[in-house]
């Protein structure tokens, strides 16, 4: 059984979790606190019920707290400047300066290229590439005064470039959704290359097939890949692994949750509160 160990290798941090009312979001939030972070989750979805797919901000804050972890939830629209700079006020007024950022949140339309309505694209571009922007520049004055912090982004296999004719990619639904990734990871080395001396990391990770809700929901996993989906255990093992250490010797990756797993030979821990 996963427990809750407040004496563990994020004793005493601070960590915000966006996207965090379910799938990968939750489980990174879970298993922070599982290491003794000070775990802020947030999403738009306050409770389960809310929203088409499963879960809630405040579920997840229970789930933690029964297992003896410490977290509060915070609802933030991300496409919203004040949302993302209330969520970090909010942060510093319970808990004190983000230690850990986590950029997990997504909203994603998969609609061809040609048919893209705009208030789309600007939205996922606001959400995926901006929101993890914002956030980063909010955080890191008092990260880089305290010579200390972690950024993490969630990005995803689309974010590799197809190859013309090979199949990949043939419908175009995914082009846009591809394009913020590759932007996040972009952004991810650039940041990292900036802050280096300041001894703030910051890295990027992608899943795999990982059978979150929202997945499920895209219809992403079938009978072609089924047999690739991984549990969303190994994705939060490895999420953990990202944000302690020397920040000079974990920083601007660009890596997957399966290489995390296997170059550092990570046996990814029980979620506490799970449920059969």
């Amino acid at each position: 059984m996963g427990r809750v160990n407040r004496n563990g290798v994020l004793a005493g941090k601070v960590a915000v979790v966006t996207g965090a009312s379910r799938g990968i979001g939750e489980a990174i939030a879970i298993r922070y606190a599982m290491e003794g972070a000070k775990v802020v989750v947030s999403a738009r979805t306050e409770n389960d019920g809310d929203h088409v797919l499963s879960g809630g901000i405040n579920q997840v804050v229970k789930r933690i707290k029964a297992a003896g972890g410490e977290a509060a939830a915070v609802r933030a629209d991300l496409s919203k400047a004040e949302d993302r700079e209330q969520l970090i006020s909010a942060t510093e007024a319970i808990y004190g300066p983000v230690d850990i950022l986590v950029n997990n949140a997504a909203v994603t339309f998969f609609i061809p290229s040609q048919d893209f309505p705009e208030r789309r694209f600007r939205l996922m571009l606001e959400v995926q590439v901006y929101a993890p922007f914002h956030l980063s520049q909010l955080v890191l004055p008092k990260m880089r005064e305290r010579k200390s912090g972690w950024i993490l982004n969630i990005s995803s296999h689309a974010a590799l470039h197809p190859k013309a004719g090979s199949g990949a990619g043939e419908g175009g639904g995914g082009t846009v959704y591809g394009m913020c990734k590759a932007a996040l990871e972009r952004f991810t080395t650039g940041l990292a290359a900036e802050v280096y001396k300041d001894n703030v990391g910051v890295n990027v990770i992608s899943p795999g097939l990982v059978a979150t809700p929202g997945v499920v929901f895209h219809k992403l996993v079938n009978e072609s890949n089924k047999d690739r989906v991984t549990p969303v255990e190994h994705m939060a093992e490895a999420c953990l692994r990202l944000v302690h250490g020397d920040p000079q010797q974990m920083t601007g990756r660009i890596t997957y949750a399966a290489d995390m797993l296997e170059e550092f030979n990570l046996k990814p821990a029980e979620l506490v509160g799970a449920t059969a």
